[in-house]
């Protein structure tokens, strides 16, 4: 009986992609998402850092191409739902130097050297001193600081913490501003991010609003560092930035020296610890009168991470792929004249950047009971790669298959890989129990968070085809014979 039910599913969707193909899912097509990504990473929106003029202008834009479409407003005022986050606008012109004896090495941001998105701002001289991993937990029996003064003084540490543990107890968070509290409670007045040199593949230059808990240290440079900088720091020691890492991995034990160069740093930041950004939500009400008080939500982050003194991140593939993927599923639902069953909410979140807090606020939001929102589906990076992943299969098995059907039947771009616990932006929706999927291409963060993530190196045949899925499947659940147990378990 179950297989025949099986066979009757899969005959079911593949009628109903054909049945579409002239109507919603032909309104989708990668020029017109080509088109808003070119939007969405122009100079205008500065990046789309939340707080910003240029995210808000972003998400202008939006609420644009929501009333244009006719859809009916769902925020605090018209599509905008409010929220306040942290916001921190780097100026120019940093300033980033070495002294190495009686020579000055300078150089240039985005090459050599970023800010962090929550850097403060200083103007100084000083040493520089290595401190390994920029821990101090003497309740782990490990501490960077314990052998070294760094009063006055710039430390450089490894931003990423050990792999290995001590007292086979976990590190804790100890996020960029974490680190830069502790080593400014040991006196130093700098800090200088360096990537693992002995990973396979050492992170780039990124530009990052991902800080963790703690008062803003105003006062305070965050700069991350490339590996070259790092060993020209070092070139009194006779050591390498590897070598050091080695060291302190194989013997588990902190190796911090005095670098005996200066760096010369200079950062302006204005920092405000609650600005206003929004959410943008717009609803396509459902025709059914009792299925319309079930909710079908497609969403995706309209943030980035700014830019730093003109040095623009653009975030073409994270995440204005995403977001112009969720206006083109609007637009296939309205131009195909087609009216769901349940109610078809698109929201387009700030600040997942940050730690998904527009995600976060709109669910804690959600006044309608979680047990409304049939399904939510998320787009976050999802157009660059060379193949489609639908996340939190392992969490919604049955949602997951319906993809996975409509995807071998019509398309054959997904992979088999998957996973549970939501992920990014579908992670709040997991969490209060509601069935998620997290579409994603493979292969897709080769330009993550650089200034190099630009709407050129897009894949727009793989681009559109993920919409298309993603629209697909928005369309059956919200007109389908699913509850949430059908399409949870």
């Amino acid at each position: 009986m179950k297989k025949t039910l099986t066979i009757l599913t899969i005959v079911f969707i593949s009628f109903f992609v054909n049945a579409q193909s002239s109507t919603g899912l032909s309104e989708i097509n990668k020029e017109d998402l080509i088109a808003t990504v070119k939007i969405l990473t122009s100079p205008e929106f500065d990046g789309r850092l939340p707080g910003s003029e240029g995210y808000n202008k972003a998400a202008q834009f939006a609420a644009n191409k929501l009333s244009e479409l006719g859809l009916k407003p769902a925020g605090d005022e018209k599509y905008f739902q409010y929220l306040n986050v942290e916001y921190n606008k780097i100026e120019s012109p940093p300033i980033f130097k070495i002294i190495v004896i009686a020579d000055t090495i300078n150089y240039e941001i985005g090459k050599d050297f970023v800010l962090r998105g929550f850097t403060g701002s200083n103007n100084f001289t000083l040493p520089v001193v290595f401190c390994g991993y920029g821990i101090s937990r003497p309740d782990l029996n490990y501490d960077d600081y314990a052998e070294v003064n760094v009063k006055n003084k710039i430390v450089m540490v490894f931003k990423q913490n050990p792999k290995w543990k001590t007292e086979d107890k976990d590190w804790g968070t100890n996020y960029p501003r974490e680190k830069s509290l502790v080593a400014r409670k040991h006196g130093a007045k700098g800090i200088l991010f360096i990537s693992l040199p002995n990973d396979e593949k050492p992170q780039g230059l990124i530009g990052s609003v991902l800080h963790g808990n703690g008062e803003q240290p105003d006062d305070f440079p965050q700069l991350q560092i490339s590996l070259e900088v790092a060993n020209n720091l070092l070139s009194r020691t006779g050591l390498k930035i590897n070598e050091l890492q080695t060291k302190i991995d194989e013997k588990k034990k902190p190796l911090s020296i005095n670098l005996l160069t200066k760096a010369v740093v200079e950062v302006n930041a204005k920092y405000e610890k609650n600005a206003k950004t929004m959410n943008v939500v717009g609803i396509i009400e459902g025709s059914d009168p009792k299925l319309k008080n079930e909710f079908v939500i497609v969403g995706a982050h309209l943030d980035h991470v700014g830019s730093q003194a003109g040095l623009l991140f653009p975030g073409a593939n994270d995440n204005a792929s995403g977001s112009a993927g969720v206006l083109e599923i609007a637009k296939a639902f309205v131009k195909g004249r087609l009216q769901p069953k349940r109610s078809v909410v698109f929201v387009l979140f700030a600040s997942e950047e940050q730690g998904l807090n527009g995600a976060k606020h709109f669910v804690e939001s959600w006044k309608h009971g979680y047990d409304k929102i049939t399904a939510m589906l998320n787009l976050d990076c999802v157009g660059y790669g060379d193949s489609i992943q639908v996340g939190n299969g392992k969490s919604a098995p049955k949602l997951w298959g319906i993809a996975n059907q409509i995807d071998k039947t019509n398309f054959k771009y997904m992979v088999d890989k998957t996973w549970n616990g939501g992920g990014a932006d579908a992670t709040p929706f997991h969490e209060k129990g509601i069935p998620c999927l997290y579409f994603v291409t493979t292969n897709s963060y080769d330009h993550l968070h650089l200034p190099s993530d630009k709407v050129e190196t897009l894949n727009p045949t793989l681009y559109e085809t993920l919409v298309k899925i993603a629209y697909l499947i928005a369309h059956e659940v919200a007109n389908g014979n699913y509850s949430r147990e059908k399409i949870t378990k």
